[in-house]
């Protein structure tokens, strides 16, 4: 685990977006468990592809028009009771970090895996994103 003064800014990166930060396994479940609507989940990490790809694909995509309505975020190597709990509701996907996860009614409706992240532009993950936001997000 890091230091949290190391981490401080990579949260702040979502944070100061609006996107809620979920430390607990008890906060993951409060907000998963009975979720009605939208909410998208994002499993935060230190490498690079979260700083250089996933983290500003986020903050264009929460620029669209069209959102979910709660965007969270869990913290993966520092958090890790919260990300496991994340994690579990990640039906029939590995655990990866960056991932991106998108639910709607409880279920996970879209999902961008480490895979799908690292390699690609924030540009071309933020247009996957909105196009999630514009499918599953719509009034």
């Amino acid at each position: 685990m890091y230091p949290e003064y190391m981490l401080q800014p990579m949260r702040e990166e979502l944070t100061r977006l609006g996107v809620q930060e979920l430390r607990t396994a008890d906060a993951v479940d409060a907000l998963l468990q009975e979720h009605k609507g939208t909410a998208l989940v994002v499993v935060n990490s230190v490498c690079g592809c979260a700083a250089r790809n996933a983290r500003p694909a986020i903050a264009m995509a929460l620029a669209n028009g069209t959102t979910p309505n709660v965007s969270t975020t869990v913290f993966a190597g520092q958090d890790r009771e919260a990300t496991d709990r994340a994690r579990s509701y990640f039906t029939g996907y590995a655990p990866s970090s960056p991932s991106i996860a998108l639910f709607k009614d409880g279920d996970v409706v879209f999902m961008l895996e480490r895979y799908q992240i690292e390699g690609r532009s924030a540009q071309e993950i933020a247009t996957d994103l909105a196009g999630a936001f514009d499918q599953y997000c719509a009034a």
